[in-house]
């Protein structure tokens, strides 16, 4: 079954961007994944089609209404099971560990916030989990719905030439990747680590889990913290 992403934005024109490009523009062609995108505009029902009100209480910005989005989200996952992700930060931060449990699914609705935020009522009644790529502030929730598909759909079985490229990155064994070198062996004074060149692989691999905890050590002392105390619970 192919992987469904329903894209719910007041700006559909933003879709699919950079993924309309190489790997997962393939995929895409060969119908590994889709992409369908809702114009929450389109649930207006006054002659202006306002999607939006002030705060309750006062305050800067506007809010979505939640009436509005609710018939979206309606029109998007009627008889759907699929995981119903609001891009928000305040949500939880997104993990590989999240991105995997996803990919293995029949697909998400991601729903694109704007302004000031939405309203509490609609995310509670639509069961929507918020979900963070980080800790900063975004003008929509477009970008950050484009992050998420990336990290999915590359992982998705067949995507990537190599189906092992994804079991060696970054954070898929709780440390961040090794360094990658490539031809030529001598590059501006700085040499290839002799090791790399040496046909012992039991060595190699060595050598590529020391370097991933020397940097994460020095870079993400937090996640070697977490596999730690993962370890200890076991």
């Amino acid at each position: 079954m192919a992987f469904r992403a329903s894209v719910l934005t007041l700006y559909p024109e933003m879709f699919p961007g950079h993924l309309g490009f190489s790997l997962a523009a393939k995929a895409m062609e060969r119908g590994q994944w889709s992409l369908d995108t809702v114009q929450i505009r389109d649930f207006a029902t006054d002659k202006h089609r306002t999607v939006d009100d002030t705060p309750a209480g006062g305050g800067a910005g506007m809010v979505l209404k939640p009436d509005i989005l609710a018939r979206a989200i309606d029109s998007a996952s009627e008889n759907d099971t699929r995981p119903r992700l609001l891009m928000s930060p305040r949500g939880r931060p997104l993990t590989q560990e999240r991105v995997r449990e996803l990919a293995s699914g029949e697909g998400v609705i991601i729903v694109c916030g704007r302004f000031e935020g939405v309203d509490q009522r609609v995310i509670e009644a639509r069961g929507l989990e918020e979900v963070s790529i980080g800790d900063y502030v975004l003008s929509g929730g477009e970008p950050a719905a484009l992050i998420l598909l990336d990290a999915i759909i590359r992982i998705l079985p067949g995507v990537m030439g190599n189906d092992l490229s994804g079991l060696h990155e970054s954070f898929e064994g709780g440390l961040l990747e090794h360094p990658h070198y490539t031809r030529p062996q001598e590059w501006e004074g700085r040499e290839i680590p002799s090791i790399l060149t040496s046909g012992n692989h039991g060595a190699i691999e060595k050598w590529r889990h020391q370097e991933a905890v020397r940097l994460t050590r020095e870079r993400r002392p937090d996640l070697l913290e977490k596999a730690n105390a993962s370890t200890r619970k076991t």
